[in-house]
This record gives C-alpha cells, sequence and structure tokens, in this order.
C-alpha cells in the first residue's frame, strides 16, 4: 500500500482560505521555506520503490543502485510514515544550489548476479517507480501524449522492449528556483521608524541581507546511456565522466546483463521559476477533468440532499398526523382504535424491550462514535491545512492520535447505552467497557497481522517492523483501553435516559411479514451509498493509483451530508418495522444505515476488477481486500451507530408524545 503524501484544501470556504493565503504568502501550519544560499548544498533523499501493480512498497537500495559514500542511513519518519510503508533514505545524488552540473559520475556497480539481474527485471516487469525528494518535494516526471502533458511522481526504474531490458542510469534533474521573499518588517509592525533601522532587499539582493533562493520545483528524465565502463574504472564518485553525455528520453540504450556493471550518472541544472514557494504544490494537486470532477459530485449530492429532505418532510407529517388524530380521540375511541387498527402503536408496551446481544450492540455503538468522531475531528484539521503536503505521514499520525484519544468517548457512549437498556442497572459496565476496548483494535489486529505476514514473506517495506508492533500495542493498552475505562466510569455514574412507557413481561407476537424484514434493512443502504460512490471513486485512485487526493474541505462536506442521509434512511426504516408491528428494531436499526459498508466493499471489488486490471500476483489482491474489508467495517460501525442513535431518539419522541392511562 503506497504512501500518500499530505494534501491541501481548494474547495468552498476552506479554498477561499488556501488563496488568500497563497496570495499573501500564507504557510501552511508546521511548513515553513528553507533559504539556500548560492553554492549551498542540496540533499536527495529516496523514498521505497512503489508500483501500482503490485501496492507493496520495497526499499530503494534492495536493487542495486549507487551508495552514499556516508552509508545508508534513514530520515526521521513519523509513526504514519511506518504505517504507510514509506521508508525515506539519504541518496548519493549531491546538487549545490544554483549551480549547474552535467556528466557527473556516480558509481560503477559491481556485476550484476544472477539474483540482482532476476531481481531487477522482476521489478521493471512489475513497472516499479524510483521516488526521489528535494526539500521536501518529491520529483516529479512530465510525458507528452497526444496534445498535453501527463504528470508523475518518479521515474521507471526501467523498460522492457522486446526481450531485452534497459535500465536508467543517468537522470537530468531540473531544479526550479525562486528569490527569497524577505518578509519587510517594518510592514509589518506598522512603525515609521522601523523603516530607518531594517534594511530591506532589492532586486540585486543588496540592501545589508544575503539574497536567497527556494526550492519550487523539482523535476527528472530518465534516460537508458550505453556507458563504457572499462573507461571509468579509475575514476571516483563525483568525478566528469570522460565524454559528452547525450540524454535522450525517448531512445533506451543500457540493457541489463548477467556478470556486467551499471554505470550511473546524472546532470542537474537550475532555472529561475515565476512559481511562490506557497503554489509549489500546485503541480502535484492538479487533477485532469476537474469541471467534470466537480460537476458530477454537486450534480449528485443536489439529488441526494432534495431526495433525503422529501423522505424527511413526508415522514415528519406522518407522525405528526398520526399523533393528532390519536391523541384527539377520547379514552373510549383510543380503546377502539386500538382494537381496529395496527400499527406502531399497538407495540408501546414492547418498543424498548432489551434487544438481544445487548453488550455486543453497546461495544459496536461505542467503538462507531470512537470512529466517527476521529473522522470528523481528522478531516476538519486536514481541511484547514493542518496535515499538509509536506508533513509525510501527518494524515495516518493524526487518525491514531484522535482515535486513541476519544477512546474516552467510546466508553462513555457504549456504558451509557448499556445502563439505558438495563433500565438504570449500571452493573456490568466494566466488561462493556472491555468490550469496547477491545472489539474494533481487535479485529483491525486480527486483519493487520495476517497481512503482515504477506508483507513478511515479500520482504516489501509495506511490513510493519516488529518494534512498531510492540509501540501500537502500548498504544491499545497503555492510553486506549485506560481512556475507555475512564469513559465508562463517566458513563455509568451518568443518568440513564428514562423509557416514556412501560414494558410487559410477556413479548408480543410479531406478526407474520410479506417479506423479510433483513431484505428491506439491507437494501437501505443504497441511498447513503449514492452520497459518496463518486467521491469514493477518487478516495481510492488517491490510494492505489498514487494520486494526490486533497480536497477535504468537500468531503467533511460529503461526510455531513452522508451522516443526515444515515439517520434519516434509519429512521424511515424503524418506522416501516414499527408500523407492522414489528417491535425487534435495535439491530434493525444498526443495520439499515451500516449496510452501506455492503456496497463499498462491492464497490471495492469493482475497483479491483475493472480499474485496477494491472494488480498482479494473489498477494497483491488478498493486500488489497484485506486493507478493503478493514476499511468497510470501520464504515458500518461508525454509520451504523449514526442509524442507531438517530432510531432511538425518533422512537423515543414518538412514544413520548402519545397519551396512555
Amino acid at each position: 500500500m503506497r504512501s500518500v503524501a499530505g494534501f491541501a484544501i481548494r474547495i468552498g470556504f476552506f479554498s477561499l482560505v488556501v488563496l488568500l493565503g497563497s496570495v499573501h504568502g500564507f504557510y501552511l501550519p508546521g511548513s515553513y521555506p528553507h533559504k539556500y544560499q548560492v553554492g549551498d548544498p542540496l540533499l536527495v533523499k529516496v523514498n521505497s520503490l512503489t508500483s501500482i501493480d503490485t501496492e507493496m512498497p520495497f526499499s530503494y537500495y534492495s536493487l542495486p543502485f549507487c551508495k552514499p559514500q556516508e552509508g545508508v542511513k534513514d530520515s526521521a519518519e513519523n509513526l504514519g510514515e511506518l504505517l504507510m510503508g514509506d521508508r525515506i533514505e539519504n541518496s548519493p545524488y549531491r546538487f549545490k544550489m544554483y549551480t549547474n552540473e552535467s556528466d557527473i559520475l556516480l558509481c560503477r556497480s559491481d556485476p550484476l548476479t544472477p539474483e540482482n539481474f532476476n531481481l531487477l527485471k522482476k521489478r521493471i516487469d512489475e513497472m516499479y517507480q524510483v521516488n526521489l525528494i528535494l526539500d521536501n518535494l518529491p520529483a516529479i516526471r512530465y510525458t507528452k501524449k497526444d496534445d498535453y502533458f501527463l504528470r508523475w511522481t518518479g521515474y521507471p526504474v526501467g523498460i522492457k522492449v522486446g526481450d531485452a531490458y534497459f535500465v536508467f542510469n543517468h537522470l537530468k534533474f531540473t531544479v526550479l528556483v525562486h528569490k527569497y521573499e524577505e518578509t519587510n518588517v517594518a510592514r509589518v509592525m506598522g512603525t515609521g521608524d522601523a523603516a530607518d533601522v531594517i534594511p530591506t532587499l532589492d532586486k540585486s539582493g543588496s540592501g545589508g541581507l544575503p539574497q536567497g533562493w527556494m526550492v519550487v520545483g523539482f523535476e527528472v528524465v530518465p534516460c537508458s546511456y550505453l556507458h563504457d565502463s572499462e573507461s571509468i574504472k579509475s575514476l571516483r564518485m563525483y568525478n566528469k565522466y570522460p565524454a559528452k553525455i547525450q540524454c535522450d528520453p525517448t531512445t533506451v540504450a543500457m540493457s541489463i546483463k548477467e556478470n556486467q556493471p551499471i554505470v550511473f550518472t546524472y546532470e542537474v541544472s537550475f532555472v529561475e521559476s515565476d512559481i511562490k514557494w506557497p503554489s509549489r504544490w500546485d503541480a502535484y494537486l492538479k487533477m485532469e477533468g476537474a469541471k467534470v470532477h466537480w460537476f458530477s459530485i454537486l450534480n449528485s449530492l443536489m439529488v441526494i440532499a432534495f431526495l433525503a429532505g422529501i423522505v424527511l418532510v413526508i415522514l415528519l407529517r406522518t407522525v405528526r398526523r398520526d399523533l393528532t388524530r390519536y391523541e384527539e380521540l377520547d379514552k373510549e375511541a383510543q380503546a377502539q382504535m386500538n382494537e381496529e387498527l395496527s400499527g406502531w402503536k399497538l407495540v408501546v408496551s414492547d418498543v424498548f424491550r432489551a434487544p438481544s446481544h445487548p453488550m455486543l450492540l453497546c461495544a459496536m455503538v461505542g467503538d462507531g462514535v470512537q470512529i466517527l468522531g476521529m473522522a470528523v475531528v481528522t478531516i476538519l484539521f486536514a481541511a484547514l491545512g493542518f496535515m499538509s503536503p509536506a508533513s509525510r505521514g501527518a494524515l495516518i499520525t493524526g487518525m491514531l492520535f484522535f482515535y486513541l484519544i476519544l477512546g474516552i468517548v467510546a466508553g462513555y457512549a457504549g456504558v451509557r447505552v448499556w445502563k439505558t437498556i438495563k433500565c438504570g442497572d449500571h452493573s456490568g459496565w466494566v466488561s462493556v467497557s472491555w468490550r469496547v476496548a477491545c472489539f474494533f483494535p481487535g479485529i483491525a489486529f486480527l486483519i493487520l497481522t495476517t497481512l503482515n505476514f504477506l508483507l513478511w514473506g515479500s520482504h516489501s517495506t509495506g511490513a510493519i517492523p516488529i518494534s512498531l508492533f510492540a509501540v501500537l500495542l502500548l498504544l491499545w493498552f497503555c492510553i486506549s483501553v485506560p481512556l475507555t475505562l475512564i469513559g465508562g466510569f463517566l458513563g455509568a455514574r451518568a443518568p440513564h435516559i428514562e423509557y416514556p412507557v412501560r414494558t410487559n413481561q410477556i413479548p408480543r407476537e410479531i406478526p407474520p411479514q410479506k417479506y423479510p424484514s433483513w431484505l428491506l434493512v439491507l437494501g437501505a443502504g443504497t441511498l447513503p451509498f449514492g452520497t459518496l460512490f463518486i467521491e469514493l471513486f477518487f478516495i481510492m485512485s488517491s490510494i492505489w493509483m498514487g494520486r494526490v487526493y486533497y480536497v477535504f474541505g468537500f468531503l467533511f462536506i460529503v461526510l455531513i451530508l452522508l451522516v443526515v442521509v444515515c439517520a434519516e434512511v434509519s429512521l424511515v426504516l424503524t418506522y416501516m418495522h414499527l408500523c407492522v408491528e414489528d417491535w425487534k428494531w435495535w439491530w434493525k436499526s444498526f443495520f439499515s444505515s451500516g449496510s452501506v459498508a455492503i456496497y463499498i466493499f462491492f464497490y471495492s471489488v469493482n475497483y479491483l476488477v475493472f480499474d485496477l486490471k494491472s494488480l498482479s500476483g494473489p498477494v497483491s489482491a488478498t493486500l488489497y481486500l484485506g486493507y478493503s474489508l478493514f476499511m468497510v467495517i470501520a464504515i458500518m460501525l461508525a454509520t451504523g451507530t449514526v442509524g442507531f442513535i438517530s432510531s432511538f431518539w425518533f422512537v423515543h419522541y414518538l412514544f413520548s408524545s402519545v397519551k396512555l392511562d
């Protein structure tokens, strides 16, 4: 599973914030420009090799590439990068700011052993990409197709032509730079006296302060060039190659052969650009067909919102009419009406009867509250720019952090529901809290452990190290579990929600139904699925196709709309079940909105078959399905919780409005 870099926001109010910030030198939170003087060293880093053909990342130095003289060193990584399979390391590429260099020898590899030769061919067949990073910017590559340019991050390891394999062993780098714009402190301070003390820069860089440059772009053109490996035996790294190298990306010449070395070279040129530092990520965030993208999503959301509004209005009018007719009758007429009519009024003594497996329901509701809260807070912070493209792994790290902290809310919600079901009896709240703390994390741990064994067997950098597993377990049992228990304790002390009606000891028999009630429950997920299936395509593409997803402001709107539709769908189905005297609404209300996860899983399978046609091998398909299963379980818990809470509120409101003897 490839890493997804951070994102910016471009839609609605949030897009306005970013746009205004770009005009006035706004910097994303936690991200600041780095000023370089002419001749300062620029260090290029390497990330994991990635491919949309296998979705399994591998270390850059797993292939016979040149290694830095000081040895391979890991860069500072956060938890999110490790979980997403990023392995950022130093590289042998060395630049000097605003110093053009050409024909630079990097190294002459050892003769390819049979193992390295076969591995290199395998990586070329699997379309692996090399990912380079300069000043936190990924290397970008442009290819021309017809009359427009395609943008790619990284460059391919090599290419197969006929039966021969060619490696890209010469890289032509272009670094886009922009003059460092020193802030005029006098203007910021707003004092006239400061202008006489603080010097400002002119275009030539004079005025007392040194002129600097910022990196605003990093482009690479890979070439396959046939070097004379014998002529450079006496040369060392960074020496000048004895002949002029002509980089032609349209031809390939360096074929790999067993027991033959590979010579690696590079060149770099610096180009002054008009791109300002806050806009340097725009090249990575551009999307083809953006107008069609926005039109399709907005059209879908408007239709779904309109239909959901109609359903809600009809439902409220129907319920209010029933209540008005029922309350206008006298007691004798009410009794006669109860005998003659069937409907929700006849299950008044059974509607709050405890459901089957109440402890499991409480655990799922508690976990759903925790997951939904994590999603809302994370997307909101991402929309505000705190998880910027420059902060790799920040999104996953933020999600994990918010999930752990919200354990206290999960424990409170689960125990509060348990105490309500037990009519105020809080005994057993510790057991409920433990189930809340272990239900979803236990499922996630089981799925990720299984997938991790597959990644370990493939020697992929996507495999979670044993040390990181230990860290995750410590976070689980030392932070999440205690906070959940604290939340459960608070929930046990909180007052329970009193039922408006009494429950008979003998349950009422449910009349036979014309159709299975679960069939309607499963079909109810289609409406919530309609609110997000278009956005789901772009999210899936960002995860599995290496594209950047950044419209978190719009995603936040989609999430709110999804919550509203899930609540309405569950509310409508609960009312329909009560009208046919089916008082077992607890679990049905949960799964009526939670069934959207089934359609998302079917969509994931469809995406695998029709969009990820290049995905090869049973291991890659198993990883994809495993991650998809993990995702749909989380969605099922979150949406099911929305449906359950809205239905409980509706049933409580409905029967508290009925006048009974």
